[in-house]
C-alpha cells in the first residue's frame, strides 16, 4: 500500500513524499483509535450494565434501526460538539484550551513506536520503551495546567490531588518497566516481543515478572484515574477534579484522554508481558496446525492476538470499575509509595539474579 502510494506521487520531491506517506501513518493509527475510544464508552456502559443487571443504551442506533444502541457514541459526540464552551471569568484562556490537548496529545503520540504486529510500527526506535515514558509523563502537566488555568479552588484542589496521584504511581510503573527492559535486554518493543517467542504463553514475561506486571496494571489503572483510584474527580467529595470548569469540546477532549490512555495502557500491556502480536500456542502445537487452511491463520501469530489481548485488559478496567468501591486518598498514596515501591525494587533484585543464573525459559539464552 505504502509503495503504492509513494509510486503514485513519485513526480513529487522525495522529502514531501516522505512526509506525506508519515501523516497517512499516522491517520491509519490515529482514526481507528478515536473509534476504538467512542466504542470502549459504549462497551463501558454495556458490560457494567450487565454486571448491575440494567440494560445500558439500547435506544440509538442507526438509519430507524436501534441495532442494540450502537449510535450511541455517535450521538453523545454530535452533543458535545454543539455545546457552548464556557471559559470562566480571569481565567488564563489559552493555558485553558492548552490543557486538555497536553493531555490526549501523549496518549495519542505514543502509539508511534508500538508495533501491532512483526511489521506493522510507525517508527521502529531503539529506544521505543524511553520514549514512551517520556512521552506519557507530559500528561501530568496537562491535568496541572488545567486546574490553575480555571481560576478556581475546586479545580486547583483536584489537579493538586491528581497530579500527585499520577507521580507516585508514575514511579512504581517506572520500575516495573525497568523489569522488562531487564529481561528483554533492549528499549525496543520489536525486540521484547521477540524475547518471548519459543514455548508460547510459557515463555511471556508475565510469570517472571508477574508481581511488576500486577503493579503495573494496578498503576495503569490510578495513571488514568480509573475507579476506584478516581477520587480526584470524586463528586461526592470535591464536585469534578480538575476539569470541573470545563464544558463542550474541551471536556470532551478530557474525556477521550482518559479512554485512550486506557487503551494505551493496555497495548503496552499486551506487548510487554504478553507477547503482543505471538500466539499463545506457538512454539507449543505442531507446525501442522498452523498450515491448516484459515485455522492455521487464526492459531498462529499477527496482529489478532495483539488485539485480542488489549481487549482482555480493557475488561479488567471496566470490571474493575463496577467491582470496587473508591479507596481514600491517603490508602491510594499508601498503596503507591509503601507498598508498590517496595515490591518492584525487591523483584528487581529477584529478576537480576534469575538472569545471571539463566532461569529458563526466559533467560537461559543470556
Amino acid at each position: 500500500m505504502i509503495e503504492w502510494i509513494t509510486s503514485v506521487l513519485s513526480f513529487l520531491p522525495s522529502e514531501l513524499v516522505t512526509v506525506i506517506t508519515i501523516l497517512i501513518k499516522i491517520v491509519v493509527i490515529v482514526l481507528p483509535l478515536m473509534i476504538a475510544v467512542a466504542y470502549l464508552t459504549y462497551a463501558e456502559r454495556k458490560i457494567i450494565g450487565a454486571m448491575q443487571v440494567r440494560i445500558g443504551p439500547n435506544r440509538v442506533g442507526f438509519f430507524g434501526f436501534r441495532m442494540f444502541g450502537l449510535g450511541q457514541p455517535i450521538a453523545d459526540a454530535l452533543k458535545l460538539m454543539l455545546k457552548e464552551i464556557v471559559i470562566p471569568n480571569n481565567a488564563s484562556k489559552f493555558l485553558f484550551l492548552l490543557a486538555p490537548l497536553l493531555l490526549i496529545g501523549p496518549a495519542l503520540a505514543a502509539w508511534a513506536v508500538i508495533p501491532f504486529d512483526a511489521q506493522l510500527v510507525l517508527a521502529d526506535i531503539n529506544a521505543g520503551l524511553l520514549y514512551v515514558l517520556a512521552v506519557t509523563s507530559i500528561g501530568v502537566y496537562g491535568v496541572i495546567i488545567a486546574g490553575w488555568s480555571s481560576n478556581s479552588k475546586y479545580a486547583l484542589l483536584g489537579a493538586m490531588r491528581s497530579a500527585a496521584q499520577i507521580v507516585s504511581y508514575e514511579i512504581a510503573m517506572g520500575f516495573a518497566l525497568v523489569g522488562v527492559l531487564m529481561a528483554a535486554g533492549s528499549l525496543n518493543f520489536g525486540e521484547i516481543v521477540r524475547g518471548q517467542e519459543g514455548y508460547g504463553f510459557a515463555s511471556w514475561y508475565m510469570w517472571p515478572l508477574l508481581p511488576l506486571f500486577v503493579v503495573y496494571f494496578i498503576s495503569g489503572v490510578a495513571e488514568t484515574n480509573r475507579a476506584p483510584f478516581d477520587v480526584a474527580e470524586g463528586e461526592s467529595e470535591i464536585v469534578a477534579g480538575f476539569h470541573v470548569e470545563y464544558s463542550g469540546m474541551p471536556f470532551a477532549v478530557f474525556f477521550l484522554a482518559e479512554y485512550a490512555n486506557m487503551i494505551l495502557i493496555s497495548g503496552l500491556a499486551s506487548v510487554m508481558f504478553l507477547g503482543g502480536w505471538l500466539s499463545p500456542i506457538a512454539g507449543l502445537a505442531p507446525d501442522s496446525v498452523f498450515e491448516i487452511p484459515l485455522l492455521g491463520l487464526l492459531l498462529g501469530n499477527g496482529i489478532h492476538w495483539f488485539f485480542a489481548k488489549m481487549a482482555v485488559f480493557l475488561f479488567f478496567f471496566l470490571w474493575l470499575r463496577a467491582t470496587f468501591p473508591r479507596y481514600r486518598y491517603d490508602q491510594i498514596m499508601r498503596l503507591g509509595w509503601k507498598v508498590f515501591i517496595p515490591i518492584t525494587i525487591f523483584w528487581l533484585l529477584v529478576l537480576g539474579i534469575a538472569i545471571l543464573a539463566g532461569l529458563p525459559p526466559w533467560f537461559a539464552a543470556t
